[in-house]
């Protein structure tokens, strides 16, 4: 099974088992990780944004224009930076690396 690792804001590093077809969000709540997800993968928010390592960034598929839109709404954008919703596993991606923002900006709460 393929396997990624989270890294939290503080560095402390996480590596999880990530089957195939499951995108980060669901792997992170899975392991009660803490990336919120708050509109559930819909790609209405910026809220499962991470920075995905260097190496790993050009492996992943282009980002569509509705989620370079949620992008512009992240905490901490890098020029790594996706949802976290949009990166469906697969057996390329094993040993994926991503790193969680210090902090969320949820447009979603009134």
């Amino acid at each position: 099974m393929p396997k990624m690792t989270f890294i939290d804001a503080n560095g402390k590093s996480l590596e999880v088992d990530a089957p195939e077809g499951l995108s980060v969000l669901e792997i992170a709540h899975k392991n009660d990780i803490d990336l919120e997800g708050a509109c559930e993968g819909s790609l209405a928010c910026s809220t499962c944004h991470v920075v995905v390592d260097d190496a790993w960034f050009d492996k992943l598929g282009e980002a569509s224009e509705e989620e370079e839109d949620m992008l512009d709404l992240a905490f901490g954008l890098t020029h790594t930076s996706r949802l976290g919703c949009q990166i469906k596993m697969t057996e390329e991606l094993d040993g994926l690396v991503v790193t969680l923002p210090a902090a969320t900006r949820n447009m979603l709460v009134e």
